[in-house]
């Protein structure tokens, strides 16, 4: 499609031919960049775009990603007016069978969730759904779950017409080309090259599908994702079959049905799949099948048989059996990698690329020449990826898992089981002995709650309170009332040094860092849009060293981040030094009575006062003792060399046995965190959210020399006042749970949704933090008070809502 004859520059070269890189050069062009290439290496649609099934659904696990499909809906309507050429949409919708009461259960917190989208959902009876889908067996039915709005299209339709859009504008689509390096300079892309010579370019874009690890690669950008085999059959012609009957999705089944064509595709996310081409895909070869295993989707086909009948006396025209690219999480990788400028992702679509393709890039097109995300997705950003996440051995099992989960209950607090443990603490041992369950965040084993003596080590799911929740509360209440000790070891670590290290990291924070040795400062870190990338603490070690602590996922995101705003000439270097320190967090009202005794150092309020960092003596070695909190207690952050933590733990743990002293879990800590309203980024605030909006205005220094990043666009938000805030939430009935995405209502309208939440066993009812948005800028007192209710399980419950803590609202109790 298009001259073969290259072009020596282009300003966007974008790599693969499938629905998500004609959709990004469609809209680029609809933007008015219409200096872009597309080269694919074989034919368009021939990666995994020409085998999709074609269901466009809208259930998706994020709030972002269902906006993504928002997008794709709006081109799957409006395409074919503008190119001519049909995307073959039907809006046919889509019904989620329920057919245990767990699984309706999780049908009405779906439903929650996506209403706070404004998507349409609607809770079925039995004989519901069996008047909207009369082939289907009531037997084991409960319900569905159905989407009106949801539908179907071809893939290769919709891609011809995406790139029709696309070269009528002047984008050249050139096939047959192969990209076989992509060219940088000074952290930064400057074109690709192929057999058939280089081409300049401001940006590059990955969309090669199951080969974006592999061409990830040439560039030094991790990009994990691993093609699966994939399956699907279809029946011979069925003889007076309905036509446009809702998809049906059947997760105890592991499968869906369409009709197609005068008949059924029934297709499978079945677990048992396995890993292709892990040692890597051939270059050459498009539209590839793999072999069928019938002795493999046999049982789950006769499932399906069960569900619905006629398939018993369907013939089978194709067993078909194809690879699609799963991520190690399950959330595919949209946006710019975190250390190289310009070069653009949109890979590792775990099976719903032809779905989220049209929308994502719209989004990539829109974050290309804007600048930023038009949609806040920090889960789909680059910089969560750990460097383990690309190992071959790691991404056989842990990705072979996000297809065997795909169409299992998503519970609460579900944990990944494969290929663990991985890394650990130093304090490992010492917090399993005490009891610890484990879950894992970025390959991290970390306690989330500990079993008293006699109660199983495991965790056993529910919408409801699950059986840990007693355990956590009491956890929580200690460190409430007493004393409680967290090993945070998992938490990141970056040490900041140089001549230029106040100079970087002052233009950097919002906050002046450039205090006296021995404080920690809290601060954001802006865009120049004024969102936040990062929102970490600055310890202030000595003259020209610094240690920011940020999270276990978000450390690698904060120190590209970081690496990218020192300049040429500046003598700064940033390493991450996670694992040379353990981490325990010493907290409650008993804490200074707890570790005084242990040191020679003055604990006291008028000594140690809030926000203080020194190093001390504890037991026979010494430990860097910060006062600060993220429980909103009393309380000390000892960061500890690794080689001495089990001294350290050994010795708090036999001292506290005079105090009640409990090893206390995530679980505990993010219940503490709620009721104190303090923020997590990547949950409440990510880049998408400026400060002012998320309340962390007091963190913003205008005046220091300098200034700093974002801080114009920051002012400007100041000037003309905000019409969203993040309101803190406490539901007046104790009983029900908050999850995240629930919608969030004042005076029966839509206002917003949860962005966490956790139950506050001091407080006595679930905690969220939510995004409100107003009709227009309003005073304060409108995101308040008692006119707004939350709906979860189905049931709208009233919440107080408030813009400050709703547990100790001044603060004193850390500073006691």
């Amino acid at each position: 499609m298009g001259a073969r004859e290259l072009p020596a520059r282009a300003r966007v070269v974008i790599v693969g031919g499938g629905i998500i890189g004609t959709s990004t050069a469609y809209h680029l062009a609809c933007r008015g960049w219409t200096d872009v290439v597309l080269l694919e290496r074989n034919t368009l649609t021939s990666g995994t775009t020409w085998h999709a099934a074609g269901l466009v659904t809208q259930a998706r696990g994020t709030w972002g990603t269902r906006e993504v499909v928002q997008r794709s809906l709006e081109v799957f309507h409006n395409l074919e007016s503008d190119t001519g050429f049909s995307t073959g949409f039907v809006q046919t919708g889509t019904m989620n069978l329920a057919t245990s009461p767990e699984r309706l259960e999780e049908m009405r917190h779906l439903a929650d969730s996506v209403r706070a989208n404004g998507i349409e959902a609607e809770l079925c009876s039995v004989d519901r759904t069996l008047e909207l889908h009369p082939l289907l067996s009531a037997d084991g039915l409960h319900g569905s779950l159905y989407f009106p709005k949801d539908g179907r299209g071809s893939s290769t339709d919709t891609t011809m017409s995406l790139a029709r859009g696309a070269t009528s504008r002047g984008v050249r689509i050139i096939e047959g080309v192969g990209v076989e390096d992509v060219l940088t300079s000074n952290g930064r892309v400057t074109g690709v090259r192929t057999a058939e010579g280089d081409i300049e370019a401001e940006y590059v874009v990955n969309a090669t599908g199951m080969w974006g690890r592999e061409f990830g690669a040439k560039a030094g950008v991790d990009v994990p994702l691993q093609a699966l085999a994939h399956y699907y059959v279809v029946t011979e012609a069925i003889e007076g079959l309905p036509r446009n009957l809702p998809t049906v999705k059947s997760g105890d089944e592991y499968s869906y049905v369409k009709d197609e064509a005068g008949a059924l595709m029934v297709g499978f996310f079945e677990p048992g799949s396995y890993a292709w081409g892990s040692r890597g895909i051939p270059d050459n070869q498009g539209f590839v099948q793999l072999p069928e295993d019938w002795d493999h989707l046999g049982p789950f086909y006769e499932r399906m048989m069960e569900r619905v009948p006629i398939l018993a006396d369907a013939g089978i025209r194709l067993h078909f059996c194809g690879p699609e690219s799963f991520t190690p999480d399950g959330q595919y990788h949209l946006g710019e990698a975190p250390y190289l400028r310009n070069y653009f992702v949109a890979a590792g679509f775990n099976s719903v690329g032809f779905l989220s393709g049209p929308g994502a890039g719209s989004v990539l097109a829109d974050w290309i020449v804007d600048g930023r995300s038009p949609i806040d997705l920090p889960e789909t950003d680059l910089g969560r990826t750990q460097r383990h996440e690309t190992n071959r051995r790691f991404l056989e099992q842990r990705v072979v898992e996000s297809l065997d989960l795909s169409y299992e209950i998503h519970w609460p607090f579900q944990q990944r089981s494969s290929a663990r443990p991985l890394r650990v603490s130093p304090l490992y041992e010492r917090t399993e002995s005490a009891g610890a369950v484990f879950g894992e965040l970025a390959g991290w084993e970390r306690a989330n709650w500990y079993a008293p003596s006699g109660v199983k080590r495991k965790y056993e799911y529910s919408f409801q309170r699950p059986n840990w929740f007693e355990h956590s509360a009491a956890e929580h209440e200690a460190i409430r009332n007493g004393v409680g000790m967290i090993d945070t070891s998992s938490f990141g670590k970056l040490l900041v040094q140089g001549r230029d290290a106040v100079q970087v990291l002052n233009r950097v924070s919002t906050n002046d860092i450039d205090g006296e040795v021995g404080r920690i400062t809290y601060t954001q870190w802006l865009n120049g849009h004024a969102g936040i990338e990062a929102d970490v603490t600055i310890t202030r070690l000595s003259d020209d060293q610094f240690l920011v602590l940020s999270g276990p996922a978000t450390v690698n995101h904060d120190l590209a981040h970081l690496r990218r705003h020192i300049g040429g000439e500046e003598f700064c270097t940033v390493a991450d030094v996670t694992g040379t320190m353990a981490m325990l967090a010493v907290m409650g009202p008993d804490a200074r009575r707890l570790l005084q005794p242990l040191t020679d150092a003055d604990l006291s309020a008028g000594a140690f006062e809030f926000g203080a960092s020194r190093e001390i003596d504890l037991g026979f070695g010494f430990v860097r003792a910060t006062r600060v909190t993220y429980v909103g207690e009393l309380g000390w952050e000892l960061l500890v060399p690794s080689e001495m933590a089990r001294h350290v733990w050994d010795v708090i743990t036999e001292a506290g046995s005079d105090f009640g002293l409990r090893p206390v879990g995530y679980h505990a800590m993010n219940s503490l965190r709620m009721e104190k309203a303090y923020r997590s980024w990547g949950h409440d605030i990510s880049a998408g959210d400026n400060p002012i909006e998320a309340g962390l205005s007091f963190t913003v220094r205008w005046d220091k020399p300098g200034g700093f990043v974002g801080r114009d666009a920051l002012a400007a938000v100041k000037e003309t006042g905000v019409r969203r805030r993040l309101v803190q939430f406490l539901l007046d009935d104790p009983e029900p749970l908050l999850f995240h995405d629930e919608p969030i209502y004042r005076d029966g309208e839509l206002v917003g949704r949860v962005a966490s939440a956790m139950y506050g066993h001091h407080l006595g009812g679930a905690v969220g933090l939510g995004w409100v948005v107003a009709p227009e800028v309003l005073p304060r007192g409108w995101y308040e008070g008692e006119d707004f209710s939350i709906e979860t399980g189905g049931r709208r419950v009233r919440a107080t809502a408030s813009l400050r803590p709703l547990y100790d609202s001044k603060s004193e109790r850390p500073k006691s």
